[in-house]
């Protein structure tokens, strides 16, 4: 066997990955909140990855937004995946509905449909194609905090 095959459990070497279908009911979008939480505490303590406070608040808040349009303006199931990939979490969700959303131009005055704005105000990218089937938003978010907040497993004070 060579060097490669032996680092298997190398974070490089497996994705580390993690997928989770709903259907819209209620609780759903807190569902996925728990599920991008739950994900990352394992990346902090069985893989050891540093993931900021911020990061793990960042994905929450990006999951929590992409799922809500999916169970807002998709019919039937949408699908969440979230993956480990060198310095981010790329957060990928699937919804039924083919029109893909256009971020609206910024207005204060505006109540509510400040979604894609935040998600891509948060990202480091933040990408939408058209599938078969529906669509496909991808949005990258660091696992480090540019600000120096530290890399703790959640729960416990720096």
């Amino acid at each position: 066997m060579d060097g490669a095959a032996q680092t298997g459990d190398r974070l490089t070497d497996v994705p580390v990955k993690v997928s989770a279908e709903y259907m819209g009911r209620p609780g759903d979008i807190a569902r996925g909140r728990e599920l991008a939480r739950r994900f990352l505490a394992r990346a902090r303590t069985v893989r050891g990855v540093a993931v900021s406070d911020r990061a793990v608040e960042v994905v929450q808040l990006v999951v929590s937004e992409l799922l809500t349009n999916a169970c807002k303006y998709a019919p039937g199931p949408s699908l969440v995946d979230l993956e480990l990939a060198e310095d981010r979490v790329e957060v990928t969700v699937w919804d039924s509905a083919p029109v893909l959303p256009v971020p609206e131009s910024a207005d204060p005055g505006r109540i509510g449909r400040h979604g894609l704005e935040i998600v891509m105000a948060v990202c480091q990218s933040f990408e939408v194609h058209r599938e078969p089937v529906g669509k496909r938003m991808r949005a990258a978010v660091g696992l480090a905090d540019d600000r120096n907040d530290t890399a703790t497993p959640l729960g416990r004070p720096a």
